[in-house]
């Protein structure tokens, strides 16, 4: 299938972490990828790869000309950029490519961050079942399945806050001072600016 103009929801799990010895803060070069979660609209399916198959997942990539996710600018973009960049062939530029990341669009409208479980909580009735801190140990205990179904399930919880942000243009995020909940409204004109925030009683 021609997957170009494809848009690609993903997540990345590492194998360690900045603050493991002998790697130091923001040294994404120190950072090895166990797994990366995909989700294609083109393909409408959803993949997930291992360290070694690096070549297949730029292929992927080459396709594509959005890719969405959650604060990925952070993390996911630049270690799986700097992996794509070491291929022989040539590989897709990450920071090239339309990018919407769910958590900075958020932050741009409140000045305040969430946790993926939290928005997803809030906006689909559902939160994560496990804390990202047990990916790394899933991958030391040779947990592969089920560190690719934990990936896999931050990838789907991702791509449905997505889908609403695209269809309903707003995200209802609760107020880490007052506990209110708020909407954080965003203009289809406006992607990677962020939006206006309106008490949620102001919807009524």
């Amino acid at each position: 299938m021609n997957t170009k103009g494809d848009t690609l929801v993903f997540d990345i799990e590492t194998s360690n972490f900045f603050t493991d010895p002998g790697v130091g803060w923001d040294n994404f070069a120190a950072l090895r990828i166990s797994v990366v979660g995909v989700y294609s609209y083109l393909r409408d399916e959803y993949f997930c790869f291992e360290e070694h198959e690096m070549d297949r997942l730029a292929e992927l990539f080459a396709g594509a000309t959005t890719i969405v996710g959650f604060s990925m600018n952070r993390y996911d973009v630049p270690v799986l950029n700097l992996y794509f960049q070491k291929l022989k062939r040539q590989a897709p530029n990450l920071w090239g490519m339309e990018r919407v990341d769910l958590l900075e669009e958020v932050e741009l409208a409140m000045r305040q961050r969430i946790s993926l479980s939290r928005l997803a909580e809030a906006n689909l009735g559902v939160k994560k079942d496990r804390h990202g801190s047990e990916a790394i140990a899933l991958f030391h205990d040779g947990k592969m399945d089920e560190l690719k179904e934990y990936c896999l399930n931050d990838v789907k919880l991702t791509k449905q806050l997505y889908d609403l942000y695209r269809s309903q243009q707003h995200f209802m995020v609760p107020d880490k001072k007052t506990g209110e909940m708020v909407r954080v409204a965003f203009s289809k004109s406006s992607t990677g600016t962020g939006g206006t925030v309106l008490p949620a009683q102001q919807l009524l």
